[in-house]
């Protein structure tokens, strides 16, 4: 039944690429055209094996940045889809601030179906948005961590925690900060609700977005602080 109604619907309302508006050929979840894809640039080797970030050129070997071997993070591994930008850019900014809710779910479907590199989601046995604070939610009226871990987390089969792991101070819009302001910012405001659904657990950390990285870097050190036995961090797009 499901099948025959998303059939209908396409029919009706057929779906259409993100960024240029064309209809897609194919009828399944995807969020771009061909022509909007071969833009969007996607992250592969060589990388940082920890922070993930995308190291200049195609060719090389993996290698730890500067960041990471002068401080590791809390997190054990951190992945991203894309760089971004351009495309994709656009896209994220249309699911978040436009409320574009089904665009989020068809980008979160996009970041399950990707093969990361030296990274494989099935191997973890949780998976926990990075939350928001109460008050940002009633403004926004949607978690967009929550909807993409929502995709992952049911194309693996993976249980979702979305009550475990809480932002208990308000922060003000980030956009335009330096990392250390960002870092200062968001020091001490995540906590724990109940450690012992997070003891032992390996966990993936979903936000939309990986900028400097101070927010997933203290959820995954709170997290940790809980007895995580892991905590990996994976993010839509990855600002480089």
């Amino acid at each position: 039944m499901k099948a025959i109604l998303k059939g209908l619907a396409d029919v009706v309302f057929p779906p259409r690429c993100m960024a240029c508006g064309d209809v897609l050929n194919e009828q399944e979840d995807r969020p771009f055209c061909p022509t909007c894809v071969s833009r969007v640039q996607y992250i592969s080797s060589p990388l940082c094996p920890c922070c993930g970030i995308p190291m200049l050129g195609t060719e090389g070997t993996d290698h730890f940045c500067g960041a990471c071997l002068l401080a590791r993070p809390s997190f054990s591994v951190a992945r991203a889809v894309a760089r971004y930008e351009t495309i994709l850019l656009d896209a994220i900014h249309a699911f978040k601030y436009s409320g574009k809710i089904t665009n989020g779910q068809t980008l979160g479907k996009m970041m399950a179906d990707y093969g990361y590199h030296d990274f494989n989601i099935s191997s973890y046995s949780l998976i926990i948005p990075v939350p928001l604070h109460r008050r940002r939610l009633r403004e926004r009226g949607f978690n967009q961590s929550a909807i993409l871990a929502r995709e992952i987390a049911g194309r693996f089969s993976l249980p979702l925690d979305l009550l475990s792991l809480k932002k208990h101070i308000f922060i003000e819009a980030q956009v335009g900060l330096g990392k250390n302001q960002r870092t200062s910012n968001v020091k001490g405001a995540f906590d724990v609700r109940d450690h012992k659904k997070i003891e032992g657990q390996k966990i993936i950390l979903v936000d939309d977005v990986y900028t400097t990285g101070s927010t997933v870097k203290e959820c995954a050190r709170v997290l940790m602080k809980n007895k995580a036995a892991e905590v990996a961090v994976l993010t839509l797009a990855r600002a480089v």
